[in-house]
């Protein structure tokens, strides 16, 4: 079952919230600048946990120290809570950076 796209207004609400965050089309995206590329590949690790946990996977590129996520519900056919969500904790896990 797939879960409700989110309006132009919620999304544009989210993003507010959001403003490392990009928005393309039906994809949430942001990079992440890590100190090295060993506290890039923990961020990933902790971010392939959280998105394990919620069933729902991120795109991610990584580049030395950048590390790229791309975020969208495919089942849906766009944006979700699920994406927001998701967002947020890798928000949090990349303030953590040292």
């Amino acid at each position: 079952m797939s879960v409700p796209l989110l309006t132009e207004t919620e999304l544009a609400e989210a993003l507010t919230e959001l403003p490392d965050w990009t928005r393309d089309g039906d994809v949430l995206t942001r990079t992440v600048q890590a100190p090295t590329f060993l506290a890039g590949i923990e961020l990933v690790h902790q971010v392939a946990e959280a998105a394990e946990a919620a069933n729902h996977h991120p795109d991610i590129d990584i580049r030395w120290r950048k590390v790229a996520f791309a975020l969208s519900t495919h089942d849906s056919g766009g944006l979700t809570a699920l994406d927001v969500e998701l967002a947020r904790k890798i928000d949090q896990f990349a303030a953590k950076l040292g």
